[in-house]
């Protein structure tokens, strides 16, 4: 049932003009001075309008340049959330690379997310002088390889053009963790943790695990759309296929419980 009516599309969205916005920041006021709280927004069109500002005057700094960022989860509700919030801001279509499965699967991390706009490899972004946002966005339910750790980075330290990562996903305590370094929460009022040992770009994470919160209105108006229809199958719960698979992933967490909690799960 979470998976059914999770609101991941504007957690995508919101993480993505967050990330932007602190890639804004970045270049307006250095590592030092970290990306300042943020309120909920009344609509989208409030967030939208205060991002594309932040956007273009960061394009502004940094050389007419727009950042590069990097999708992973592309095909998903929350990737395509993220990847909606950018194009809208501003960032192009050609600036964006989507990565899902195929793309994860065709070669194991960690990945320089630096070097090529280009098809599965080892290398994710372009080799350019633009600064780079990396936006995780998938579902983490089994062991994978890492997509990008610290000591990588460091390896790759002269050419590295990463300067934030958004993980919206936010599997900080999560012993699988691809990011490893996001192992922080971050809040609205202080929505980013920046690591000292990484300068000229500075990098900085976002991890906040409520994100659908900076759009109340939208978020909730979306998860009352998704879930209503399974509301409305209630009084057929016996045969109804969201409630019989509910039932089952219930019967079956119940199953893996010690002998004397299952009995009080199941009284």
């Amino acid at each position: 049932m979470a998976r059914l009516t999770w609101k991941g599309y504007h957690a995508g969205y919101a993480g993505a003009a967050l990330a932007l916005q602190d890639w804004a920041w970045q270049l307006q006021h250095g590592a030092n001075t970290p990306l300042p709280g943020k309120k909920p927004y009344n609509t989208d069109s409030d967030l939208l309008q205060e991002v594309k500002s932040d956007v273009a005057d960061g394009i502004a700094k940094n050389g007419n340049t727009a950042p590069k960022v990097l999708v992973i989860g592309a095909l998903g509700r929350c990737g395509r959330g993220a990847i909606d919030l950018c194009l809208a801001a501003g960032i192009p279509e050609s600036n964006i690379l989507r990565w899902d499965l195929a793309e994860t699967s065709a070669k194991s991390g960690p990945y320089r997310i630096r070097c090529r706009f280009m098809r599965p490899s080892s290398d994710a972004l372009a080799a350019d002088h633009a600064r780079q946002i990396f936006i995780n966005c998938i579902y983490l339910n089994k062991p994978i390889p890492k997509f990008v750790t610290e000591d990588f980075l460091q390896d790759d330290a002269s050419r590295r053009k990463l300067s934030v990562v958004c993980d919206v996903s936010c599997d900080t305590t999560n012993p699988h963790n691809p990011i490893p370094f996001c192992n922080q929460p971050s809040y609205f009022d202080r929505p980013t943790v920046t690591l000292p040992a990484f300068t000229n770009p500075p990098l900085s994470y976002i991890t906040i695990d409520h994100l659908p919160s900076l759009l109340p209105r939208e978020a909730s108006d979306a998860f009352s759309k998704a879930l209503l229809p399974s509301l409305l199958e209630l009084p057929n719960a016996s045969t109804a296929p969201v409630w019989q698979r509910a039932r089952e992933l219930f019967e079956d967490k119940v199953a893996s419980l010690p002998a004397e909690k299952a009995r009080a799960k199941s009284s």
